[in-house]
């Protein structure tokens, strides 16, 4: 076992990512209100547990501003026009957060930005952790092939709910009782459950 990356998360090492959730894709990429309730769900928690957020706009002036739901209203928003997340301000974030060993994943487009993201990120050294149920594509294909392609380079595949309680760990947590609240409903469905046998093994997600 020495060695190996078991994917355990501890909120003073972790940040969140949140990717480009845009007024233009409302209407185009298949399950947005619900990937963006998920990723709403996991802003709060992180919230809760003070782990930091970053979130992006793909070419901002075309696609729309994040959407409100989201609720990352008092965040910056780091306008892009590359498919990656990374780019220099984020770039100067981690830096200046040394500590850092794992990235939290969620947005749009799977087979697009969250790929880059996540290739980018590992490049880095970190573990990432691409939370299925907050990401989608306009194509569920490319969505699957994506979710195969992350997982075989590396990225950890998990579900909202598996996330909060990773980074939790304890009832003894003082913060234990909020973030039950967030899970207490199950998650929206996002169209995985189709899904999941084209995964492949190993177990699925």
């Amino acid at each position: 076992m020495a060695g190996r990356r078991l994917g355990r998360l501890s909120p003073a090492s972790s940040i969140l990512f949140l990717c480009d959730m845009q007024e233009r894709f409302r209407h185009s990429v298949a399950f947005f209100p619900q990937i963006v309730s998920v990723a709403a769900r996991i802003l709060q928690g992180c919230r809760e547990l003070e782990v930091p957020a970053v979130v992006t706009e793909q070419h901002p002036r075309v696609l729309g501003p994040t959407v409100p739901e989201l609720g990352a209203h008092d965040l910056p928003k780091h306008p892009k026009t590359c498919l990656s997340m990374v780019v220099p301000a984020v770039e100067a974030e981690l830096r200046a957060r040394p500590h850092l060993t794992a990235a939290l994943l969620c947005g749009i487009e799977t087979q697009a930005c969250i790929l880059h993201t996540a290739l980018d990120l590992l490049e880095r050294g970190l573990d990432v952790h691409v939370v299925v149920d907050a990401c989608s594509s306009r194509s569920q294909v490319d969505r699957l092939v994506a979710l195969g392609r992350l997982r075989q380079s590396g990225a950890f595949l998990t579900t909202s709910e598996s996330l909060l309680l990773l980074l939790v760990q304890d009832a003894a947590h003082p913060r234990f009782r909020q973030v039950l609240q967030l899970i207490k409903e199950p998650a929206p469905d996002s169209g995985l459950l189709p899904l999941l046998g084209g995964l492949g093994p190993p177990g699925g997600l």
